[in-house]
């Protein structure tokens, strides 16, 4: 299945999953037990669906579509919900809240170079871009913090990995480089099974008892 058919699919299994933004989304807030499996099925379908719905936030901007940017933001606040859900059962709804309230910064960061980049507003591009260097430190410190298996530099690595994908695909469109865009926008769905594995294979590693064969 070629890569323009993979999205039109999540576009539309996601828009069903909205329900009038209602989105329920996947997350393990199910009564355990589930598989490794499951936890890694699920934190991947969550971080594609992130870069997927930022993707339209940013490319919707660039056109000056401002309705299916609103749509577009929602599903992005939706995943964040989302992701928080998942963790819920093994750190609590505290942690949980904490994780969402800092993703939620870091997809406004993005959203902010993207205004400032269809600006043309450099001084705001480069705050965009330490203000989310920033938020990358306290999401590593949150993980690091909550699972021995989350060294801080590497949590870090990846969510700056992300940031610095995104601002790349930003730039593309701003360009018009949509050939250059493909290219990023293929790195990025790689990158973010990386992040969705390592948090994974730690969760895995420090609560073995919360799941089944």
């Amino acid at each position: 299945m070629n890569r323009l058919n993979r999205s039109v699919l999540l576009l539309v299994f996601t828009i069903i999953g909205l329900g009038g933004c209602a989105h329920e989304g996947s997350s393990l807030s199910d009564p355990h037990p589930v598989t490794v499996a499951d936890l890694q099925a699920v934190l991947r379908d969550e971080w594609s669906r992130h870069v997927f719905w930022i993707r339209h936030v940013v490319m919707d901007n660039a056109k000056g579509d401002r309705r299916s940017r609103d749509f577009a933001e929602k599903a992005v606040a939706a995943n964040a919900r989302d992701m928080a859900k998942t963790l819920a059962p093994f750190y609590g709804d505290a942690t949980a809240g904490r994780f969402r309230a800092l993703l939620t910064k870091h997809d406004e960061i993005i959203q902010a170079y993207s205004d400032a980049t269809v600006a043309g507003d450099k001084r705001r591009q480069e705050a965009a871009i330490a203000t989310g260097a920033s938020i990358s430190d306290e999401i590593a410190t949150l993980f690091s913090q909550i699972n021995p298996h989350l060294p801080k530099d590497t949590v870090r690595s990846l969510f700056a990995t992300n940031i610095g994908h995104h601002v790349a695909q930003i730039n593309k469109f701003q360009d018009k480089d949509y050939q250059g865009e493909d290219e990023t926008w293929t790195a990025m769905e790689h990158h973010v099974y990386v992040i969705a594995d390592t948090l994974t294979n730690a969760i895995a590693k420090q609560f073995p008892a919360k799941f089944g064969s």
